[in-house]
């Protein structure tokens, strides 16, 4: 059994997508992130950087104790290893899904993020920041809609380079993208959407960018950002 730590960020979603196509045996231990769940003892002892997703796995390939994995990345090659799917074995296949993986990992989660926040969760509006990460995330959206000329899915087979992807398109209006202006890239994510597991995955799931700064209170956001609007307002008013 896996313990599964998770809320539905694109990340929690990225491992969620995983388990689902896989079918494997796992609890969902919700952790609420505004509530500060993410920084209680227990969690980081599971994941240092206090972020989901987590898991530990209370049966590993090696038949030693429970082992804990933190970083979405990270969790679907473990993840991968263990079941042996979604991951070539050969050695060209393997380092093709792991770069776009790493891909995804340094380049599309960290500035789709970025220019979420600014876009929505941001108190104030700054346009360097919208036009510098908007600009960024249409770049990136450009390379994987290259990539996906004249290939069904992004490395050979269906892999988890194409599960650690998805999750973060699917926020593409949130991210200032027209899925119009990269038409190989929306007719993969159209296809990826129709898969039975990732509509499972999406059951129920709301938007974590359905919010805005504005319905946040200031602990909450001194929990997901370490600023608060008062905090912003004294900078200001120095």
């Amino acid at each position: 059994m896996i313990d599964f730590h998770f809320s539905p960020t694109p990340n929690g979603l990225k491992v969620r997508l995983f388990l689902e196509e896989a079918g494997l045996p796992h609890r969902l231990v919700p952790v609420r992130l505004s509530r500060g769940e993410q920084h209680r003892p227990e969690f980081l002892k599971i994941s240092p950087n206090g972020k989901i997703p987590a898991i530990v796995d209370h049966a590993p390939a090696d038949g030693g104790a429970p082992l804990a994995v933190f970083e979405s990345g990270a969790i679907l090659v473990y993840l991968a290893e263990k079941c042996g799917r979604f991951m070539p074995t050969d050695m060209r296949g393997r380092i093709d899904v792991l770069q776009w993986v790493f891909w995804q990992v340094g380049g599309l989660g960290p500035m789709g993020g970025q220019i979420g926040h600014f876009n929505v969760f941001a108190p104030e509006k700054v346009p360097y920041a919208i036009d510098r990460y908007t600009r960024e995330v249409h770049r990136l959206y450009d390379v994987l809609d290259r990539r996906l000329a004249g290939r069904e899915y992004i490395a050979g087979d269906y892999s988890i380079a194409d599960i650690a992807c998805y999750p973060w398109i699917v926020p593409h209006a949130p991210h200032g993208q027209r899925l119009e202006d990269f038409p190989d890239l929306k007719r993969w994510f159209e296809m990826i959407r129709e898969r039975p597991a990732t509509r499972a995955t999406y059951d129920g799931v709301t938007d974590v960018y359905s919010g805005s700064s504005q319905s946040m209170s200031d602990e909450e956001r001194r929990i997901l950002f370490g600023r608060t609007a008062q905090d912003m307002a004294r900078k200001t008013d120095a």
